[in-house]
């Protein structure tokens, strides 16, 4: 029985047994992968994380060309074609296949960047670690895919004869052309290894509170040459990275998410400074913006016309501090206004020649 079919399998035109060949070699691909997606989806029905959904969303596609690839690959010799075409044939199904496990290889990673994302969530309060943890990812991430790109680029151009002699006629001349390239790079790879310095020792994170420029703003994305500010009017600031290696700036949030606010306000010296304290802490107490731990206020400057009383308090950001300062300011105005409004910045005029006019009017009277 099998020698018939086998038989009828050699009987059959070369056109078409290859068309079968590719058909199966499409399908059994397929196959594979809908096996692989059942494996996956078994071990991973009972967690939190979606791991399944990350695989499906990363590395779906890629699989689609790879696997029927591998499997063409595999069933080549047994196609029925000119040894001239078939060698064409197989060095064309292997920079497909290259370039389709590169495409897995990416996708890979990316499912490594959702699971650790998952895993350091930034939406809690204090995220120093997972900012520490995202923004050493990030640049992981990017460099990864940046040689995986680059080693199969090369992979691709070394399987071609003609490229691989090109090659070996251009490194006789690596030096002088090394130097020129050295020089034309030097400012790239300044960059490139402030990008390594800032992902290591992290002077700056992912989500940290900087004040660049003059701007305050959170700390939006780092790539391998730049670094995007989000301001807090939604506009960007763009800098290169190594910037933030050669000149000053502030981050809010280098240790701690916790910072202290600052609120003056400026009264007569005739301001009941207990009663306005008394209001200060009940205003507190009465927030769910204070994080009760540091609530001070003093008169901390006194000038010929007015005195300036701080008020410090404490949150935890720098969000909540500004809310905080604008509720602190906005409520001891209104109550000084309500029940001190003889307390608010005024200006006294006293003059000997107004004086002398009133006792000769009251002379007069009398």
């Amino acid at each position: 029985m099998w020698d018939n079919i086998e038989n009828s399998f050699d009987r059959l035109p070369p056109f078409l047994w290859n068309l079968i060949l590719a058909g199966v070699a499409v399908l059994s691909g397929w196959v594979l992968k809908w096996i692989l997606s059942l494996v996956v989806r078994y071990y991973n029905k009972h967690q939190e994380f979606s791991l399944v959904r990350s695989i499906f969303l990363r590395v779906g596609k890629p699989m689609n060309h790879f696997l029927p690839l591998l499997v063409f690959n595999a069933i080549l010799p047994l196609m029925k074609i000119m040894p001239k075409a078939a060698r064409w044939l197989d060095k064309a199904t292997g920079i497909l296949l290259i370039i389709s496990f590169a495409a897995v290889l990416i996708g890979l990673i990316k499912v490594a960047e959702d699971y650790v994302y998952k895993a350091y969530d930034l939406a809690k309060a204090d995220n120093l670690k997972e900012r520490k943890i995202r923004t050493q990812l990030q640049f992981v991430r990017k460099l990864a895919i940046s040689m995986i790109v680059i080693l199969s680029v090369c992979a691709v151009l070394l399987s071609f004869e003609s490229l691989r002699r090109i090659g070996a006629g251009l490194l006789t001349g690596v030096g002088i052309g090394g130097i020129i390239i050295g020089f034309a790079a030097q400012r790239s790879l300044g960059n490139f290894l402030a990008g390594l310095q800032i992902a290591f020792t992290q002077p700056l994170r992912i989500d940290d509170v900087l004040v660049v420029e003059g701007e305050w703003g959170r700390v939006e994305e780092i790539t391998l040459t730049y670094v995007v500010l989000n301001i807090w009017d939604k506009r960007r600031l763009i800098l290169p990275i190594n910037y933030f290696i050669e000149k000053p700036f502030q981050n809010w949030t280098r240790s701690s998410a916790e910072i202290l606010g600052v609120v003056f306000i400026y009264l007569d010296y005739t301001a009941p400074v207990d009663e306005i304290r008394k209001e200060f802490d009940r205003l507190l107490t009465l927030t769910p913006l204070w994080d009760k731990k540091v609530s001070i206020i003093q008169i901390t400057d006194a000038s010929e016309r007015t005195i300036q009383m701080r008020a410090l308090v404490s949150a935890v950001d720098s969000g909540t501090a500004f809310d905080l300062r604008c509720y602190i300011r906005e409520n001891l105005v209104a109550f000084i206004q309500k029940n001190y409004p003889d307390s608010l910045p005024t200006t006294r005029v006293a003059s000997d020649a107004v004086s002398s006019v009133d006792q000769v009017r009251q002379q007069a009277i009398s």
